[in-house]
């Protein structure tokens, strides 16, 4: 009785972590390997389907190029002056995306760039190998950079 549960226990355990692979939900090391994100559906549905936070940073570095503890790091490269004292751990990332026919498939979203302090209309979709595409552009898709985030849990 004791190993039937332990098999069903086990098989749910491994579901759940396979549903978290299938989804563009969870934590992503972003492509410059300086940032983990957290993706999740938004707490608000006005602000889209899913929407992120910064949760980690890996030596990241003040106005005068020095690295920083995280807890302190700043917004400082915002174009918007009253934003540069904002933290950066906890900042949203992407908001406003729609769902698509693919459940693992959004557009016409936002995603902020804190290294260079702007914002882009972007694209993310989950890629067949495990990675996050995210497309950012300007106008339209075709002007954009793609970047892959690599998933961290």
């Amino acid at each position: 009785m004791r190993s039937i549960l332990l098999v069903v226990l086990l098989g749910l355990l491994a579901s759940t972590a396979s549903a978290q692979q299938s989804s563009v939900t969870g934590t992503w090391l972003t492509a410059s390997g300086k940032a983990q994100v957290r993706i999740a559906p938004c707490p608000d549905p006005k602000s889209g389907a899913i929407c992120s936070v910064i949760v980690g940073l890996i030596e990241p570095r003040g106005p005068d190029g020095t690295v920083v503890a995280p807890d302190v790091a700043t917004d400082w490269r915002n174009t918007d002056p009253a934003l540069h004292s904002r933290k950066v751990l906890g900042m949203p990332l992407i908001w406003g995306f729609k769902k698509t026919s693919d459940p693992n498939a959004f557009e016409e979203g936002q995603i902020y760039n804190g290294e260079n302090g702007k914002t882009y209309n972007a694209n993310i979709s989950l890629q067949p190998d495990g990675k996050l595409r995210l497309r950012g552009y300007v106008g339209a898709p075709m002007f954009g950079e793609t970047q892959l985030w690599t998933r961290v849990n």
